[in-house]
């Protein structure tokens, strides 16, 4: 079998770590609302970064699936815009430090490429491993974001409240990362950002600063949240003028609303004997996911 380790190389000097956290921020599955990418955009604009490994995407991404952006100017090809698969050592606003992989999902190669991340881990003493997801919910943009937390140990969930029961859906690196952590007795855990289905396609900030709350709740990490904030104050805005000018959208947020409601009241109450009208089935949720990724791969 190949070195795992040959997937990667590292950076020269590199620092004595103390049990640093690791955000896993990969994108190319499921990243309704672009929720994941402003993710690590806002982390790596407003915090201080270096990188300390850095993958060899070549072995593990399929260029024709994803094609990198060219630019071709009158009669030449001005630039090249090559992807890039990378560990980041990050200083949060106190100075703490912790790691985050941000890039692409890797298209081939995944046990390796696993087994290289794990190899990471254990070499900088990584005590928790964090993933991060947003998927696209029958739920409406008028209600606060919620979020659906998973771990290799219930102890880490805290108090989150499961939305979900059984339900199959498509594998990704990120979610089988997690469940081979946790095989090895690594703690790992996620968060998935419950997206509105119909804003699935568009920029969705409010879910990113969701994400990034529960990252800083469940770590104690001072990340940087106050562009999002007012940049999810407009795109609500904005939702809400053109939900008011369309009378079927407005129906089906009303619609929505509804349903959330009714849910929330029962969760509050502990009555969900009517919780499968109020949330999608495990069927639904499977359809709407592959249906999700179809359309992003049309968009490609």
């Amino acid at each position: 079998m190949l070195d795992p380790t040959e997937l990667y190389e590292l950076a020269d000097d590199l620092p004595a770590l103390d049990q640093p956290v690791l955000v896993q921020a990969l994108t190319g599955f499921v990243d309704a609302g672009s929720a994941i990418q402003l993710f690590r955009e806002n982390v790596l604009e407003h915090l201080d970064s270096r990188v300390v490994a850095t993958f060899d995407l070549d072995q593990l991404l399929d260029y024709r699936s994803r094609r990198p952006p060219m630019i071709f100017v009158e009669d030449h090809w001005e630039s090249y815009e090559a992807p890039s698969l990378a560990l980041h050592l990050v200083k949060d606003q106190l100075g703490a430090e912790f790691l985050m992989l941000a890039g692409p999902e890797p298209d081939l190669q995944w046990e390796r490429f696993i087994a290289a991340l794990t190899a990471l881990i254990e070499r900088f003493g990584v005590k928790l491993t964090i993933g991060l997801n947003a998927i696209p919910m029958a739920v409406p943009h008028t209600r606060p974001v919620s979020v659906t937390a998973h771990a290799t140990d219930q102890s880490l969930l805290g108090e989150h409240e499961s939305w979900l029961q059984r339900v199959q859906v498509p594998a990704s690196v990120g979610n089988l990362l997690e469940f081979r952590l946790g095989e090895k007795g690594h703690a790992a855990m996620g968060y998935a950002a419950h997206v509105p289905h119909y804003l699935a396609q568009t920029n969705y900030p409010a879910a990113t600063e969701l994400l990034i709350d529960s990252v800083s709740a469940g770590t104690g990490l001072a990340l940087p949240t106050g562009e999002l904030r007012q940049q999810a104050r407009l795109v609500r805005e904005d939702v809400d003028k053109q939900i008011a000018e369309d009378e079927q959208a407005g129906r089906l947020v009303a619609s929505l609303e509804a349903q959330y409601d009714a849910f929330i009241r029962g969760r509050e109450a502990n009555l969900l004997a009517d919780r499968s009208e109020s949330l999608p089935t495990a069927d639904e949720l499977g359809a709407e996911l592959e249906r999700f990724l179809a359309e992003q791969t049309r968009d490609e």
